[in-house]
């Protein structure tokens, strides 16, 4: 593999000055020979103008956050990364790649989970070049390249994990945001390493049921919102009962038989775990009569 190395580059200033002077005089030198009568000097002259000119193709300017991979005649000479003014071999291609931070959005991709339920998942990834050589001659374009695994890793993740957890602990796509971004991030840097893309961050964008179950799995999350809330005022309302029988008998208010104990829990189940406001009935009698 190819890696990245510094070019060889020297103070473009200090090179432009030296080859705009020498090419000013080569050019009064051709000049003075040639009015005197062509010989071996005015050739000369003629060999310094031409290098002085082509040299002057060989500056180059770095912006920030910016780096030029500098090739020589099909051989990679390294890469200019230190922003400025600067000066190369002529005949260096000159490649520019960005080093800021990018983002990319995938699109919404259709696949399913891992329980065979169709859904819909986009993610967004912020990445950036951190190996100018490698994403220039290890693939071929590496803004596609990155898209490409991009999607690639979001579609192997969604049917390695359910859309919801069916079992207390299991992780799940919607539940568990913060470990699904962490091992999406870990698959894509996996897949990008060889273009020397670094992924910064990666994390779900758009997550739902495909359009066509979105209705019957919508009233399963609710049936099992119902149960859940259901069985946490079962379990309320028997530690308050619990708790009235404890205290009735700690201040000895009522001694109660087991018959007016189960009455009295029927009574207290009924308002606690009831829909509804519950309405009174005053008893005249007694509960035997």
């Amino acid at each position: 593999m190819v890696r990245e190395r510094e070019a060889r580059a020297l103070p473009g200033a200090i090179m432009m000055v030296l080859l705009v002077a020498l090419t000013i005089g080569s050019v009064f030198g051709v000049i003075r020979t040639a009015v005197a009568g062509w010989d071996a000097q005015s050739w000369f002259w003629t060999v310094v103008l031409v290098v002085s000119a082509v040299s002057l193709a060989g500056l180059f300017v770095v912006n920030p956050n910016e780096a030029k991979v500098l090739v020589l005649f099909g051989s990679y000479a390294g890469t200019a990364k230190r922003a400025g003014f600067h000066w190369a071999h002529p005949f260096n291609l000159r490649r520019r790649v960005s080093l800021r931070v990018r983002n990319f959005e995938s699109a919404k991709l259709k696949v399913n989970d891992h329980t065979g339920n169709p859904i819909e998942i986009a993610a967004v990834v912020v990445w950036r070049v951190v190996d100018t050589a490698e994403a220039v001659f290890e693939v071929d374009d590496y803004k596609n390249f990155v898209q490409v695994q991009t999607e690639a890793a979001v579609r192997n993740l969604a049917t390695s994990y359910p859309y919801d957890a069916h079992v207390e602990g299991e992780i799940s796509l919607r539940s568990h945001t913060n470990e699904i971004a962490e091992k999406l991030k870990g698959e894509i840097q996996d897949r990008l390493s060889k273009a020397g893309v670094e992924v910064i961050e990666a994390r779900i964008s758009h997550l739902a049921y495909a359009p066509e179950i979105a209705s019957a799995m919508l009233r399963r999350q609710q049936a099992n919102a119902i149960v859940a809330a259901r069985q946490r005022i079962v379990e309320g309302a028997v530690g308050m009962v619990e708790m009235a029988l404890e205290r009735l008998a700690e201040k000895h208010v009522v001694q109660l038989d087991e018959e007016r104990k189960a009455a009295m829990v029927s009574n207290l189940l009924v308002v606690l775990c009831s829909d509804q406001h519950t309405q009174p009935v005053v008893n005249t009698g007694t509960l035997y009569q």
